[in-house]
């Protein structure tokens, strides 16, 4: 299969950029996806030329490729992607997550916050230390307001969807709390 076969399989023209490829390659595979066009036999062929096309114009821009992968790592650790750690980073990451549990336990969400936002800062792009934090943030939060602190469980709710906006069940879990929040009048 030579290069300007693989474009035109891809529907392309031969200047095409990388993510032009990619959006092309995945509206493609969507459509033809086997599992969309049950037992299709010309579907699955064109599926499988789909995906060797695009593993060929991947190869023949290297550079790009692994720029854009680069990128697309930078953006994504937003989403929840687990960044490298180092051995002494890794311990610490699980000892800490063993003493946040012991604390939630014991209902010690002074310490428990402390010690997230602690690892927050040393592990700023942990996605599930940002979790951990939200839910600190979201517990405490609750636990406020049955106790009849409205305004701190408010300040301690917003601080749950900073910490990890892009989760989506916590937002709506936030957002049900909140809702039951009553700020009087000042």
């Amino acid at each position: 299969m030579n290069l300007l076969h693989c474009y035109e399989i891809l529907g392309l023209r031969v200047d095409a950029e990388l993510s032009t490829i990619k959006s092309s390659y995945r509206r493609l595979a969507r459509q033809y996806h086997p599992d969309t066009n049950g037992g299709d036999r010309q579907a699955q062929e064109r599926f499988i030329q789909i995906n060797k096309a695009y593993k060929i114009l991947l190869q023949t821009y290297p550079e790009l490729y692994r720029d854009q992968v680069a990128a697309d790592h930078k953006s994504s650790s937003v989403k929840g992607v687990l960044p490298r750690l180092s051995a002494h980073e890794h311990r610490l990451k699980w000892d800490s997550y063993r003493t946040l549990q012991q604390c939630l336990r014991q209902e010690r969400y002074a310490r428990a916050i402390a010690l997230t936002e602690a690892l927050a800062c040393r592990l700023p792009d942990d996605a599930e230390v940002r979790q951990w934090q939200s839910i600190i943030y979201l517990t405490w939060g609750s636990q406020l307001l049955r106790k009849g602190h409205q305004l701190q469980a408010r300040t301690y709710l917003r601080k749950a969807f900073l910490a990890d906006p892009h989760n989506r069940k916590l937002r709506q879990r936030i957002e049900y709390v909140m809702a039951n929040i009553m700020v009087p009048a000042v």
